[in-house]
């Protein structure tokens, strides 16, 4: 395993990171929010004490995570022992909050739910405009230092989802150790992207980088088209091997999330942090190979939707992830099958615009609109008859 600085906190944390958002249910299925899934237990140890094992020393996790059972399942993983040998990162849900008072009792819950007495790193999440103006007006950074002060918390950062403007303002806002961006070979410019990683860099902070697979699509799935590109490179390497490389080429990132939940991705993603070292990907070849890619895909995705859940539930029932994942399967892997595998109940046309979605969409997806999209696309390329009885894609 490779080692980098954690930003300015004298922390060296491996390269590649434990997401737990994507631990499996006991009927193996991952759903990353439903509250009615009970996570496999003692799947989820052997993975976590595997990977610790294997030098993995940074695990993440969010109050939200896995219907809220994310931080429990990984604080009794990390008893017997583990917990001393790793750093430790959760998040402060901003939106379940009604006034300062509720950091505080949010805080000291989770310290509970992980079975330990600190933090050695606290991050506000999912930070907007909106978040952050709320967070602002409940006297955030004040909390953050009493929690730093009295030990709970050693290091403090902030987990975004906006535009750079944004970013650029909440980094000069605090005395910040480290901050959590979403950046894949196909996000350059979305978001904080390269220049929020060059900005924040600069000023001394640590980098944990999210989404590098892109929810998967990066990994899986491939078309033929990407398949034939990559395997042009003189070094063979899976599809997860280019992405995650990709995003470890830059000196600037300290860590790389990964939500793994098999021990087969435990493994492959550890080999490759083993030397995937930074500005190593320096061939004009494989450098090309990747802007290829990147055409390829952007000419054909219709959704930016990463399938994180944070847009549901909804009142009405649609599974928007499962909509937009179909929609794009469509237009990139011409998958004539995913819509119709969404029971009836939950597909795009239920929609009634709330508009509750958008407001939580950390992608800012015109949602409404784009679910319009799908039903006429869906009613047009696969009339007339829908299974009603399938699972969910």
């Amino acid at each position: 395993m490779f080692y980098r600085q954690m930003g300015q906190t004298g922390c060296r944390v491996s390269q590649l990171g434990f997401g737990c958002m994507r631990l499996r249910a006991e009927d193996g299925s991952v759903e990353m929010f439903n509250p009615n899934k009970t996570i496999d237990d003692k799947l989820a140890a052997r993975l976590i004490h595997h990977a610790i094992e294997r030098g993995v020393n940074y695990f993440d996790t969010a109050f939200p995570y896995l219907g809220g059972q994310s931080e429990v399942v990984l604080g009794r993983a990390l008893q017997g022992g583990y917990r001393q040998k790793v750093y430790l990162t959760t998040k402060l849900p901003l939106w379940t909050a009604t006034s300062e008072a509720d950091f505080e009792t949010v805080l000291n819950r989770q310290l509970q739910k992980l079975a330990t007495d600190y933090l050695d790193f606290y991050l506000l999440h999912g930070l907007n405009a909106g978040t952050w103006q709320k967070a602002l007006s409940f006297n955030v950074l004040e909390f953050l230092k009493r929690a730093q002060a009295d030990g709970r918390v050693r290091s403090v950062g902030f987990s975004f989802h906006d535009q750079f403007s944004v970013f650029k303002e909440i980094i000069d806002a605090y005395d910040w150790s480290l901050c959590q961006i979403q950046l894949n070979y196909m996000d350059e410019n979305y978001q904080a992207g390269l220049k929020g990683l060059q900005y924040a860099g600069a000023k001394g902070l640590g980098l944990v980088i999210m989404e590098p697979l892109r929810g998967g699509k990066l990994a899986e799935n491939l078309p033929p088209e990407v398949e034939a590109i990559w395997n042009e490179a003189d070094v063979r390497r899976s599809p997860a091997e280019w992405a995650l490389r990709w995003v470890w080429n830059f000196a600037e990132v300290s860590c790389v999330l990964s939500g793994m939940n098999t021990l087969e991705q435990v493994d492959e993603n550890i080999d490759v942090a083993g030397d995937a070292l930074p500005n190593t990907l320096t061939t004009p070849k494989e450098l090309a190979l990747y802007d290829r890619v990147r055409a390829f895909y952007n000419q054909r995705i219709k959704v930016n939707c990463t399938g994180c859940g944070y847009c549901l539930p909804c009142p009405e029932g649609v599974n928007i992830p499962a909509n937009f994942s179909a929609y794009n399967q469509f237009h990139i892997f011409d998958d004539r099958i995913s819509g119709s595998m969404i029971p009836a109940d939950q597909r795009a046309a239920v929609c009634k615009e709330c508009g509750q979605c958008e407001e939580l969409c950390p992608q800012q997806i015109p949602i409404r609109e784009m679910l319009k999209e799908v039903s006429k696309e869906f009613a047009e390329q696969r009339p007339p008859q829908f299974p009603h009885t399938a699972a969910a894609s």
